[in-house]
């Protein structure tokens, strides 16, 4: 046993038991608390869960190594079967190196399906805060999930994250753009900034190390990651905005420049992350496409619609009248991926199959009257990949397909078919977009704006502009979203409520408010 006392959870997480533990006799070079970054957990199993933190005396320290001195640290970890830590049910001990900026990543296995349990670690007489996680049951056992992605650290409080933690779900998606890349100042929403990037515009491995630390200090995200284990997947920003595959969106970066750019923001951010050893990055790659399966009630498929998409079309700018983002050979997903994703839902024994990514999937036309002013950088860009998508999830047979969505900044509800412009085409799946985190600065609600997007496209059954996550209950029946929103978050303490609750009825792609 580490110590006689449980140790109390920090944010939003309270274990039983009234005080932190009293610290032990500092024994090294640590004389201040190393998990600033606090604890996490994630990409569960029946019998397993990966078990994470950082160790990092100055989050924002310049170098990107978080004030730590050189050397190697030995991290002993516990799991327990309750919040007390009197039954220790595994436990070890893992080095921290430099090299990996003092992170490790812990797989336990032999585990019970469908438990809940309870982890800390100790590195030099300082203990962590204690995290709660859970493995994947073993049958037809009900889901409750949370939805999120978009959290600009200039634009405001995290308060989503830490009413994420208040939901006390299963399992927490993140769909990417957990940090942005940008130097201070360099992209400011309208409400301005609230409060300031340190260090520059992420380019070199110290940058995105610093970047994921600063951002990992919040309390409010600590406090999400501490409640219940993530699945996390990247988009653009925890590289560079609106990058495509070798290809930077900066003009004259060339692709050596830009393979060494990705390779560093891999390292920092497969170091920052809850993944397994098989998510290593290997130099400018990573893979991030995975299933995991939430007994026989979901399987979420994790996509990558950013590695192996073609650049965007017309530049990325011209809006309409764009007619390569037609073109049959374009792809976002990459025939590989397209292949292993269609496969694995054809294989499916799910009742419902949960496909997390990264940019709207939906067709969003934004001009009013004939012809469509669309946003290459999302599906609209690749809209023959989309039908072959559409078409093959449908040919599949696969239950109940749901995509999961971030990037957008705004809340959607949708249902997708391979042919938007077809009243008769057939619906194929349903889609969830959820808003920001912080991203954008305060929200708002612009009913008349809704109102005709809407009206152009009638495919879309909800739209919220405001910041928020979704809250996900899935049963054997029926899958249920509460779309929840801020309204504001350029101050502290806002509360949440549901702005939407719709239903999806299994056996039917169609929402029910």
């Amino acid at each position: 046993m580490f110590l006689s006392a449980a140790a109390a959870g920090a944010g939003g997480l309270l274990l039983s038991g009234s005080a932190l533990p009293e610290r032990l006799p500092y024994g090294g070079a640590l004389k201040r608390d190393p998990f600033t970054l606090g604890v996490a957990s994630g990409d569960p199993t029946p019998d397993g869960v990966v078990l994470w933190t950082r160790l990092a005396l100055e989050p924002t320290a310049p170098d990107g190594l978080g004030g730590m001195p050189s050397g190697s640290y030995d991290v002993d970890w516990q799991l327990a079967a309750d919040e007390r830590f009197s039954k220790i049910v595994r436990s070890g001990t893992a080095t921290a190196r430099a090299a990996q900026a003092h992170s490790v990543h812990i797989e336990v296995d032999g585990l019970q399906p469908g438990r809940e349990y309870f982890y800390r670690f100790r590195v030099d007489g300082h203990v962590s805060p204690a995290g709660r996680t859970r493995t994947t049951p073993a049958g037809l056992s009900p889901l409750k999930f949370a939805m999120a992605a978009c959290a600009h650290w200039e634009h405001g409080y995290y308060t989503a994250y830490r009413r994420i933690s208040e939901q006390d779900p299963d399992l927490v998606v993140h769909l990417g753009d957990y940090i942005y890349e940008y130097a201070p100042s360099g992209y400011t929403a309208v409400s301005g900034v609230v409060r300031r990037h340190a260090g520059r515009k992420c380019q070199s491995l110290g940058d995105y190390r610093l970047r994921l630390a600063q951002y990992k200090s919040d309390p409010d995200l600590q406090a999400a990651h501490q409640v219940a284990p993530w699945l996390v997947v990247f988009d653009d920003h925890e590289v560079e905005n609106n990058w495509a595959g070798p290809v930077s969106s900066v003009s004259g970066t060339g692709a050596a420049a830009f393979a060494r750019r990705k390779a560093a923001a891999f390292q920092a951010y497969y170091e920052n992350m809850p993944l397994r050893r098989g998510n290593l990055p290997k130099g400018g790659s990573i893979r991030i496409n995975r299933r995991i399966d939430w007994g026989t009630m979901a399987t979420f498929h994790l996509l990558d619609t950013r590695q192996f998409r073609d650049d965007q079309a017309c530049d990325d700018g011209e809006r309409s009248g764009c007619d390569d983002r037609l073109d049959a050979g374009r792809s976002i997903l990459g025939a590989d991926q397209r292949g292993w994703l269609l496969d694995g839902l054809g294989r499916s024994e799910a009742r419902w199959n949960l496909i997390g990514q990264q940019v709207i999937m939906a067709q969003r036309d934004g001009r009013t009257g004939p012809g469509v002013d669309v946003n290459m950088d999302s599906w609209d860009g690749y809209a023959a990949d989309r039908t072959r998508l559409l078409e093959g999830i449908k040919a599949s047979g696969a239950a109940n397909p749901v995509v999961l969505t971030g990037d957008a900044h705004t809340h959607y509800a949708a249902t997708l078919k391979p042919d938007f412009a077809d009243p008769d085409s057939p619906q194929v799946a349903v889609e969830l977009v959820t808003s920001s985190v912080s991203s954008d600065g305060d929200g708002y609600r612009d009913a008349a704006g809704i109102a005709e997007t809407m009206r152009e496209n009638p495919h879309f059954s909800f739209i919220d502009q405001r910041r928020g996550y979704i809250v996900c209950s899935v049963s054997q029946d029926e899958m249920r979203a509460e779309f929840r929103t801020l309204d504001y978050i350029t101050r502290r303490g806002a509360p949440a409520k549901t702005a939407a609750r719709f239903t999806i009825p299994s056996g039917h792609a169609q929402l029910s408010a």
